[in-house]
């Protein structure tokens, strides 16, 4: 694994952190929005939809640059794969054929 490669995969750790963290902060803001609705009006209320909203917008942000590197790696490794099965035909034919052997043996074994 390269340099490039193991920069890219931590930043995309970092970023599902950060994600998940946003996401449990946009439920215990909604569950402290829903407490508030109850029995309080007025400022609180409009502070806690405000913090609700500007937290459910960054999550949202977020989720959309999370989503565009999943797929720029789904797209990067489909290309990859494409460029080694074009190379290398024989060998690909021969990597399928034993996995779908092993499939097919883990398969009759029910």
């Amino acid at each position: 694994m390269s340099s490039n490669d193991t920069s890219t995969q931590h930043e995309n750790n970092e970023t599902r952190d950060k994600l998940m963290s946003d996401l449990k902060m946009v439920i215990h803001d909604a569950e402290d929005l829903l407490k508030n609705t109850g029995h309080q009006t007025g400022e609180s209320f409009k502070n806690a939809k405000a913090k609700f909203e500007s937290t459910l917008a960054n999550a949202k942000t977020q989720l959309k640059s999370l989503e565009e590197t999943v797929i720029y790696k789904a797209k990067d490794a489909a290309l990859a794969t494409d460029r080694y099965v074009k190379d290398h035909p024989w060998q690909s034919v021969g990597l399928g054929a034993c996995v779908g052997l092993i499939i097919g043996l883990l398969i009759s074994r029910k």
